[in-house]
């Protein structure tokens, strides 16, 4: 059988321009699980892959995160033939006596993840849900959310998760405890920090969960919960002054910021823009939101997302399992499907009756004071250069928040080996080795701040190592100064973006002193030292390390660190391959003044450290 991209995206040939494509795009995305459904309706079990928590909690989350397309879908009218089978797996996931009986929830767990899908069904289209069940099975569903619900959550985003339960037993006249939903809704308002932004949780993580869990179920809360008029229009207050900011993490042609934790979530960054129209939030022009609702989808449209049998992959552009988080099952990434929302609406709300506008950005940088970000948008791409976030606890938590640069286009690439440092693709990143073997990158920071358009942090790979970090942009270029302490030789690598190689030799690579450059058929890369004697190398990444490009090449300067403390600077840039590339390339920007960005943050300098790094909460 050969490849065929027509199963390896259900995207693929729809033009996703109209309400009619985009509710064809999710019957193309939901019709590959059919086959999968237990016979009782309540597991889907997609492959063998496992993670952390038990396989009937798996199974759930494959029943339950489909619901997240489906019941948009249906609440704006469609007529569709899963209901039967949802409303068997319903009452058969919550029997006890049922072999297929989810398991009861007695702490925290995935399972209060799932059930809030079921919530938010129970409260939109309670007539296909809840009203046609059986007494025994309404009973049984009901003691099962009730009991569920009791449980402590996870100190973040989960907290929500209850919420949505208790919107769904509201509507469906179900009695219980009202104070747990106060509870939580009051500490959810604690994680706000101001401007539209949160912080997930007790960690002040900052990252896609912000756009497409906090305030995508504090829309939907402010479209459907009763007698709560003050939060409500809280919520929309400050999803109104978030989409001013989040607009900087799309690029023009639709691709998100390739950053953080959980991008097997894939199109669910686009959830936002939807969420607005659900909740009728202008947070910009209906033709803007459209824009960045739409033209994401596409984006997404031409990558081979999905296995062959029209499954949708773990991974991010590509199939890649590497990049995934310990909680990722095969179900997981039918979270995606809360990209949807608006099928809830009708064909003649604003959103879907709007022209689509161009996002028309600025090449101008833009500072993003609580993620600690100054983003800007180059061609085809935008590009944030990052305070870096703590996130040691989390698989590859490096790569995923402490980078220094991070990119729409050109995303970011996962290790695949700790213990091989002469093979690491450090793609926005100074990795340091004082064996040849292993290597320190970035992890947390020890102080950050923002002045104006830049960027600096203190951080130690080693308690004896200190490196002080500047990142300024020079757009399409961005400039690096890193001032290294250290009592021992060392060896640096640093790179720049990577992009994709082709499987024959036709690309152009540049190895040369002072500087590296790749070409491609699609893009250039480069990276120049601005102040030393460094080596370029165009290296051959891994394969499958990057999240967007299976193989890649990426621009390395290296070179021996001495005892004592030196200086690095560096240029960095990734266009499109063409003229605009190629005139970019010769007019790199000069190296920056030290003194006065020492000036600069002395007497401008804003601390973000309280935002990043959770010990000082």
């Amino acid at each position: 059988m050969t490849y065929n991209p027509a199963t390896a995206n259900p995207f693929f040939g729809n033009p996703l321009r109209t309400r009619a494509d985009v509710e064809k795009g999710l019957r193309d995305l939901l019709d590959p699980l059919l086959p999968y459904f237990s016979e009782g309706g309540a597991r889907v079990r997609l492959d063998g892959a496992a993670a952390h928590f038990d396989r009937a909690a798996a199974d759930l989350e494959g029943f339950a995160r489909p619901l997240w397309g489906l019941t948009p879908l249906a609440a704006g009218g469609a007529d569709l033939a899963y209901w039967d089978l949802y409303r068997q797996g319903l009452a058969n996931g919550t029997d006890p006596d049922h072999p297929e009986y989810w398991g009861q929830v007695n702490s925290t767990d995935q399972r209060m993840v799932e059930l809030a899908a079921i919530g938010f069904t129970m409260r939109m289209v309670p007539h296909l849900v809840w009203e046609p069940l059986s007494q025994e099975a309404k009973a049984n569903l009901a003691a099962y959310l009730k009991h569920a619900r009791q449980s402590d959550y996870v100190d973040n985003n989960w907290k929500f998760f209850r919420i949505l339960v208790d919107l769904g037993l509201e509507e469906c006249g179900v009695d219980f405890d009202r104070t747990l939903t106060e509870k939580y809704l009051a500490e959810l308002d604690g994680f706000y920090l101001g401007d539209g932004w949160y912080r997930d949780g007790n960690v002040r993580r900052i990252d896609h969960y912000i756009p497409f869990a906090m305030h995508f179920y504090g829309l939907i809360y402010a479209r459907l919960a009763r007698g709560d008029e003050a939060r409500a229009a809280a919520y929309k207050e400050r999803a109104k002054r978030f989409a001013q900011d989040i607009q900087h993490w799309f690029d023009e042609d639709g691709g998100t910021l390739a950053f953080g934790r959980s991008l097997t979530y894939r199109f669910a960054c686009g959830g936002f823009w939807g969420a607005l129209a659900f909740a009728n939030v202008e947070g910009l022009p209906w033709g803007k939101i459209k824009g960045h609702f739409m033209r994401h989808l596409r984006w997404w449209a031409d990558k081979p997302i999905a296995h062959g049998n029209g499954v949708l992959s773990i991974g991010f552009a590509y199939p890649q399992l590497l990049m995934s988080e310990s909680y990722n099952s095969a179900g997981s990434p039918y979270w995606a499907l809360k990209a949807f929302l608006p099928l809830a609406l009708s064909a003649d709300h604003p959103f879907w009756t709007a022209e689509e506008e161009e996002a028309g950005f600025d090449p101008k940088p833009v500072p993003l004071k609580h993620p600690g970000m100054v983003m800007q948008h180059t061609l085809g791409n935008v590009v944030a250069l990052s305070s870096g976030q703590q996130t040691w606890q989390m698989r590859h938590g490096s790569e995923k928040y402490a980078k220094f640069v991070y990119s729409s286009r050109y995303g970011f690439s996962v290790e695949a080996d700790e213990r091989s440092y002469h093979s690491g693709a450090f793609d926005g990143a100074l990795a340091l080795s004082d064996d040849g073997r292993h290597y320190r990158v970035r992890e947390t920071n020890k102080t950050a701040k923002i002045a104006e358009n830049c960027l600096h942090a203190v951080w130690e790979p080693w308690s004896d190592v200190k490196v002080e970090t500047w990142l300024i942009p020079a757009n399409p270029w961005h400039l690096r100064v890193h001032r290294i302490t250290t009592p021992r030789a060392l060896h640096g690598t640093e790179g720049g973006f990577a992009i994709d190689r082709a499987d024959l030799n036709v690309d152009d690579y540049v190895d040369e002193p002072g500087r590296a450059v790749a070409r491609s058929k699609a893009d250039l890369s480069a990276i120049l030292d601005l102040a030393g004697s460094r080596e370029g190398r165009a290296f051959r990444a891994l394969p499958n390390t990057n999240l967007i490009a299976s193989k890649t090449i990426v621009p390395q300067l290296r070179g021996d660190i001495p005892a004592g403390t030196i200086l690095l600077m560096t240029a960095a840039m990734a266009l499109p391959a063409g003229q605009i590339a190629e005139a970019a390339l010769v007019r790199p920007p000069q190296a920056p003044d030290l003194a006065a960005l020492e000036a600069l943050f002395l007497r401008e300098g804003v601390d973000v450290s309280a935002i990043l790094v959770p010990e000082r909460l």
